[in-house]
């Protein structure tokens, strides 16, 4: 059994959980005394996680101080600062990984990013390709690519049977962000 090798994961899929599923790793990882760097894409600070990671030693998540809205609601421009502002965000991960000897880096909604050009799905690629080998690198989104796919040692796919959200219920804080 290799200990010192770093995995692939995806937590992908139309369900609740996804980032949570991410989280726990994370909690986990940080229980052995590991350093966890989490970057988020499409979401903002204020979510009940960001809070409580913050008091987890061993975890550090990357503000995310630029809010774009939702991806169909952006115009043009919108658009255009989002992928700058991502693509920057997801190099300084990165980079913040590499220099900080991480041990994991989560990369939450990547794959939403990716799916909307606002990260360069071949620059993830180029990246997971060169990764440290004893990185362990976690991806969370819907939809992930076939090459994503093919890359990834673990893929665990979240299916919705049922949520609150198709009765018309909005995101419950403390629940969903």
């Amino acid at each position: 059994m290799n200990q010192k090798k770093g995995y692939i994961h995806i937590y992908c899929g139309d369900g609740k959980g996804k980032t949570t599923a991410a989280l726990g790793l994370a909690l986990r990882a940080a229980g052995r005394n590991k350093k966890v760097l989490i970057a988020r894409f499409l979401k903002t600070d204020d979510s009940g996680e960001v809070t409580a990671l913050e008091q987890v030693t061993g975890v550090k998540v990357l503000p995310c101080v630029k809010a774009f809205g939702f991806y169909f609601q952006m115009t043009g421009q919108q658009k255009k600062e989002a992928k700058e502002y991502y693509e920057k965000q997801f190099k300084k991960a990165w980079l913040q990984t590499i220099e900080g000897s991480y041990d994991m880096l989560i990369l939450d909604e990547i794959m939403a990013a990716c799916s909307y050009d606002l990260v360069s799905e071949q620059t993830l690629i180029q990246y997971l390709q060169k990764k440290p080998e004893g990185l362990e690198v976690v991806m969370t989104g819907r939809n992930p690519s076939e090459s994503l796919l093919h890359m990834a040692d673990y893929v665990s796919e979240i299916q919705k049977r049922k949520h609150p959200f198709d009765d018309g219920i909005g995101a419950r804080e403390g629940i969903e962000y």
